[in-house]
Parts: structure tokens; C-alpha cells; sequence
């Protein structure tokens, strides 16, 4: 698998996790966490899917060049978004259907990230 196909995969994933996020966050936060949103979590939830969306745009590949800022920035996003949705299932007690194949993505993510990265 290509570096620029594991940017528009990783992409595709986050922008799209991004826009649930802006429209519906209880729905997401129940499916992966199993429990309600407040209104200040609802409205921090918008938020960081904003800078969710814009983490996708900016690194999403144009043309054939790579740039290895972006697959950096997908690599820690990949990486810190695996340990911590493991640490919510192990760590934190949540147990949903959708926690560990979060996590098991997001760390396959970065490990596909990880050699390109390191430029």
C-alpha cells in the first residue's frame, strides 16, 4: 500500500468521522463510547471535529508528491487517537462495540505511517 493511499485512506476515515461529529455528536459518542454528551460536550465535540476536518484537508495529497509534514501529522494523530481509544476500553472501563476497531485502525494506520515519517 502506498503512502498517498494511506493519507486518502486515513483521510477519507477522519473526514468522515469529522463530519458525524458536526451533525450528530451523541449519536457518535453513544456508538463509541456508550454514553450521553452534555451540552458542553456537544459543543466540544464540534470543535474538535472542525479541527478534525481541517487536520483531513490539510494533509490530504495533491498531485504525486507526498509531503512528509502531512504524513507526520496523520502519524501522531493515527498513534496518540490508537493509545487513547485503548486506554478508554482497557483503562477507563468503556465497552462498546465500536472501541476496539477504532483503536486496532487507528494503530494499523499509524504503523503504516510510521516508516514514511520518518521521511
Amino acid at each position: 500500500m502506498t503512502t498517498r493511499l494511506v493519507l486518502m485512506v486515513s483521510g477519507a476515515i477522519e473526514a468522515t468521522t469529522a463530519i458525524a461529529l458536526i451533525l450528530a455528536p451523541e449519536l457518535v459518542a453513544r456508538l463509541l463510547l456508550g454514553t450521553e454528551l452534555s451540552g458542553a460536550g456537544v459543543a466540544v465535540a464540534r470543535v474538535a471535529a472542525f479541527g478534525l476536518l481541517s487536520l483531513t484537508i490539510a494533509c490530504w495529497p495533491s498531485g504525486t508528491v507526498v509531503d512528509t509534514q502531512a504524513v507526520r501529522a496523520l502519524f501522531v494523530y493515527n498513534l496518540l487517537a490508537g493509545f487513547y481509544l485503548g486506554y478508554l476500553r482497557v483503562g477507563a472501563g468503556f465497552i462498546t462495540f465500536l472501541l476496539w476497531p477504532a483503536c486496532v485502525l487507528h494503530v494499523l494506520l499509524a504503523l503504516l505511517l510510521a516508516r514514511p515519517a520518518r521521511g
